[in-house]
């Protein structure tokens, strides 16, 4: 799970912005980690106007997934990291600060990166509540934790742009797999978040095309997070896939896979597999091209397959505009799904941004983050509470109290000058 994150110096981020999952008060949704004393919180949402860089929190845990599963193979010219454009912040390194429960260990990751070098990488422990290094590189210097000599030979392949868990991916070390796999398996849906390379590994339909597809008689492939392999377990998850989407729309009754033989540029045959969702009415079965179905019926599709991978695996997903193209009960769904002991019983998480209001009602106080711009053009980002103070309590009506104003957060329609430029006023 994600204990918190850390990020400066990233787009509209200029100054340190910190996500902090762990929760503030006990109740059931929250899991518990007595070995180093906090509980967390399995799901986030960020509020804030247009342009306050709500996005930019989440882009900035995508880029750190990203960097670690592509630095190796993609970052030959330069490191493709965005500083924040004015000032003299653009030739400063950006930093981030990863915090990940594994299996009940707490791990810590760090990063400062600028555009032609990597400056300083570290990867730290707790694994008996004590904090020892993993690796530490200062430039192109690496100190190994004692007993992980079967890593000394990263230090062959380091160079200026090139991460060293990027590397250390190659070898089979149990310690830094585990913090590489659980971060590469960061998932995000909703508007693309990453300005180089789409952070899912396969798209999102895919993903759920799979789950309605019957297995076939062939050996696993390790590299698909997702693949579903034993057939009992594929009927179960199917089924939950089915009721999730009805949810959507009830009219749909199953999901077919049609497949066409289609000639390719070679001349060869190859076969194209496309989904129907079956309506019925009337009692009468009609299969609808994806295509035909609503905007809302294809993004809801379009995210229950990661939505259960994530919910099976205890995985993070990042969603930017989750209110985008559904309707306010499905988003409030998603997060009971999320937030319910027996739906989510390894403890996934769900950071999204939305502009929804509605969503504060399913939240709790430690659940909500709000972004404003300021003045030189920078996200002010922090907790409600942090915002509020004292203002905020747990029996707080957080919708009306953000609507009003209370908060801050909001986007700012009192200027005299653009009024009167669109003729609102005299």
């Amino acid at each position: 799970m994600l204990i918190r994150f850390e990020v400066e110096n990233f787009r509209s981020i200029l100054e340190p912005a910190e996500l902090s999952m762990v929760a503030v008060d006990d109740r059931p949704e929250v899991r518990s980690y007595p070995k180093f004393g906090v509980s967390l919180v399995p799901v986030a949402g960020i509020f804030g106007p247009n342009a306050s860089g709500k996005s930019n929190v989440l882009a900035a845990l995508a880029w750190l997934r990203t960097a670690v599963q592509n630095s190796l193979r993609a970052w030959d010219d330069e490191i493709p990291v965005d500083p924040f454009a004015f000032g003299d912040a653009k030739s400063r390194d950006s930093s981030f600060v990863l915090e990940l429960e594994i299996d009940g260990v707490r791990f810590e990751y760090l990063l400062d990166v600028g555009r032609h070098r990597v400056s300083y990488e570290a990867l730290f422990h707790y694994p008996e509540g004590r904090r020892r290094r993993v690796f530490e590189r200062e430039a192109n210097e690496l100190i190994l934790q004692r007993g992980l000599g079967e890593l000394s030979g990263t230090r062959t392949l380091l160079t200026d742009r090139s991460l060293a868990l990027s590397i250390m991916r190659r070898f089979d070390e149990p310690t830094t797999s585990s913090f590489s796999r659980a971060l590469v398996r960061l998932v995000a849906l909703g508007q693309p978040l990453n300005r180089y390379r789409r952070v899912l590994p396969i798209g999102p339909r895919q993903s759920t095309l799979r789950l309605f597809d019957m297995p076939q008689d062939e050996e696993p492939d390790l590299n698909q997070d997702d693949s579903l392999y034993d057939e009992p377990d594929w009927r179960s998850t199917r089924q939950q896939a089915m009721a999730l989407l009805q949810l959507a729309d009830l009219g749909v009754a199953d999901v077919e896979i049609e497949e066409t033989q289609i000639e390719s540029v070679r001349g060869e045959p190859i076969t194209r597999r496309t989904v129907q969702l079956v309506h019925v009415a009337n009692s009468e079965r009609l299969p609808f091209e994806y295509r035909d179905e609503s905007a809302g019926t294809r993004a809801w599709f379009d995210l229950i397959g990661p939505v259960l991978n994530a919910l099976r695996r205890g995985t993070i997903i990042l969603f930017d505009e989750l209110d985008a193209s559904l309707h306010p009960t499905l988003t409030a769904q998603l997060v009971k799904l999320f937030k319910g002991r027996k739906s989510n019983p390894h403890g996934a998480q769900l950071l999204f941004t939305s502009h929804d209001t509605n969503l504060l009602n399913h939240l709790n106080r430690d659940e909500v983050w709000l972004t404003e711009k300021a003045s030189n053009g920078s996200t002010r980002f922090a907790a409600l509470s942090d915002f509020a103070g004292e203002r905020v309590r747990r029996s707080a009506n957080l919708e009306s109290g953000y609507l009003s104003g209370r908060f801050g957060a909001l986007p700012d329609v009192s200027h005299l000058e653009v009024l009167r430029d669109l003729g609102l006023i005299g």
